[in-house]
């Protein structure tokens, strides 16, 4: 199988396994437009029947107010795939509760026909109210392997005060300390973080000795700043794995009308536009995949063992799979570092 997703790396200190792709669920959850049950279960057969071993899923209590973590394991139990054919991870922080209004209050207009609301419970007994709910909500007996406190860079930047920052900040060490006893008490195998503010991350790993990091819209083809590269190294030599997710900014890179789960105007962001004209005029002229350029720029560099990728379509995830090993020319990536696109030291295409 040409496309099977079969090469695995390992995560960090523990030596868990995991393949170059992952598949993260928000689609599951409706991220953005209803799908129907059947589309979803037909993603999951598709993404099991193309890996090769144990496939990954990445979900999470926000992602439609948990239906994406409900949607998964109802798939998973009526394809009847064994728990021990898949990795779960959920990222926890958000907690369902009942839908009272018209619409959900958290994340307006992301999630589509969604019938229940989330809040935050990012606390040491919050977190640990997420993560049973999150196993009930998979139900069929599956389990969470890989856990994580979700965006507590948007819960920190909430912070009104330097104050109410420091409380916070104690509520998110709370978290981990529980998500670290459920690590010693064998109910989990691997504690993370994930994040779109990469500082965030930096600065909740000088006090947490995490075994992953997802950076999500961080590190893309469109942004890699220097500090973001020594911190990567920095995750790599202390043997923290990094999972790339939103490779694409959240699809606007490769076309779509979201960057980083919002909508830009090209009257008010003309260079982010315009950086994107050169990108895809490039990838057309050297016959590439603006999506395989993503993919592959995303795992380039070392300590990154695994890409998220996401698609409502079930025909997709093969094609999303061969974005690893589809060959691109060196000329390629010269030529994004020569018109200024990325950085000349970001080390792909070099000879």
């Amino acid at each position: 199988m040409p496309n099977s997703n079969s090469y695995y790396r390992p995560i960090g200190k523990i030596g868990l396994l995991i393949p170059k792709v992952i598949f993260g669920t928000g689609c599951l959850g409706n991220l953005f437009e209803v799908v129907p049950v059947q589309t979803k279960r037909d993603i999951v057969s598709e993404i099991i029947r193309n890996t090769t071993g144990t496939a990954v899923f990445d979900s999470a209590g926000k992602y439609g107010a948990g239906l994406a973590l409900e949607a998964l394991g109802s798939s998973l139990h009526q394809l009847g795939i064994p728990p021990s054919q898949v990795i779960i991870s959920n990222k926890l922080g958000w907690y369902r509760i009942p839908l009272k209004g018209p619409k959900p209050t958290f994340e307006r207009d992301v999630w589509a026909g969604i019938h229940h609301d989330a809040e935050l419970r990012i606390s040491y007994d919050g977190i640990l109210q997420c993560y049973q709910q999150g196993r009930e909500l998979l139900g069929a007996g599956y389990t969470t392997d890989l856990v994580s406190v979700h965006d507590p860079d948007e819960y920190l930047a909430a912070a009104q005060t330097p104050a109410e920052r420091a409380r916070r900040f104690n509520d998110v060490l709370g978290a981990y300390r529980a998500l670290f006893e459920l690590k010693a008490s064998g109910k989990v195998r691997a504690v993370g973080i994930g994040a779109k503010d990469w500082h965030s991350v930096q600065e909740i790993c000088q006090h947490v000795d995490l075994d992953w990091v997802m950076l999500a819209c961080s590190l893309t083809v469109y942004t890699h700043p220097p500090e973001l590269l020594d911190f990567i190294c920095w995750l790599n030599a202390q043997k923290i794995a990094i999972i790339n997710a939103a490779v694409f900014n959240a699809g606007f890179l490769i076309g779509g009308k979201w960057f980083d789960y919002r909508q830009p105007e090209p009257s008010k962001e003309p260079a982010l536009f315009a950086w994107r004209e050169k990108f895809l005029s490039l990838c057309s002229r050297f016959a590439v995949k603006p999506a395989d350029a993503c993919v592959q720029f995303g795992l380039a560099l070392p300590g990154v063992v695994s890409i998220a990728l996401n698609t409502g379509k079930p025909e997709r995830v093969s094609d999303n799979i061969a974005s690893i090993l589809r060959p691109i020319p060196t000329g390629f990536w010269l030529a994004l570092k020569e018109t200024g696109l990325i950085s000349k030291d970001y080390p792909i295409g070099n000879s």
